[in-house]
């Protein structure tokens, strides 16, 4: 479904057991909100479901860019306000995270939990050249240049060869993701720097990450893990970026335990 949320059209996905605690579902760069597909069943009989497609991927909008995250945080509270939900437990991976980091920052009074999956809290000057590449390469092939080395780090080589429907799915989200979506979403990930203010959330806060993640490894997720009070940590072995796919059902152990303790 699409709604009318701080000036552009998003598209969303409403689901699971009526009456319960709304729970939003944030997905990675270059994917969309089918990237949550494996989560679904363990999760709609707890709570009701809110999938949407961040600015410029899937069904919602891409304006010209660039975006920043603060847009991204404003976005999110436009769709809220627009289908009316006052409360909501958080979970992002990548920018779902790093949305969820801002969410949580300005406007916890929203947010009942927090759960940040194969994320980062700050992008060093390092990494900056690498972005532009990025950027450069989709400029003038399109996501056909990103898309193999984007899965060599989202999964494992085993998770690769056994090639499951969800492999596929996920490397067509990537070659459908629009150029200037790519580009406007990136342009605000390569600013992250909220790892000095994490000290200030209180929320009850998840951090989930794979093993193996390469883009934002085990040392990242535990920067976030010392600076927030009282977070929960889980590794999640035999996984790369996109934990949530390749390992679902630790992932969903670990991700339902946490919110049924709440």
């Amino acid at each position: 479904m699409r709604i009318k949320a701080n000036s552009i059209q998003m598209n969303y996905e409403l689901s699971g057991k009526q009456g319960a605690p709304f729970l939003v579902l944030s997905h990675s760069l270059a994917s969309s909100l089918i990237m949550w597909d494996p989560q679904m069943d363990a999760l709609k009989s707890h709570f009701q479901i809110l999938r949407y497609d961040v600015r410029g991927h899937g069904g919602t909008e891409a304006p010209k860019g660039p975006y920043t995250l603060k847009l991204f945080v404003e976005d999110v509270m436009g769709l809220l306000d627009a289908l009316n939900i006052r409360s909501i437990h958080w979970v992002g991976l990548s920018m779902g995270g790093m949305i969820g980091q801002g969410l949580a920052l300005d406007h916890a009074n929203r947010l009942k939990s927090l759960t940040l999956c194969d994320t980062a809290s700050f992008i060093s000057e390092e990494a900056q050249p690498l972005w532009q590449e990025r950027f450069d390469a989709v400029r003038e092939e399109g996501m056909q240049a990103l898309v193999d080395a984007t899965m060599e780090r989202w999964f494992t080589p085993f998770f690769l060869r056994l090639n499951p429907p969800m492999v596929q799915k996920i490397r067509q989200e990537i070659l459908k993701t629009p150029v200037e979506g790519y580009v406007g979403c990136g342009e605000a990930i390569r600013k992250l720097n909220y790892t000095d203010r994490l000290g200030e959330i209180t929320l009850p806060t998840l951090i989930i990450v794979g093993e193996e993640d390469p883009g934002t490894p085990v040392s990242s997720a535990q920067a976030i893990h010392e600076r927030i009070p009282e977070s929960k940590l889980v590794i999640l072995p035999s996984a790369r970026h996109l934990s949530n796919v390749e390992q679902p059902e630790a992932f969903n152990a670990a991700l339902v335990g946490f919110l049924r303790n709440l």
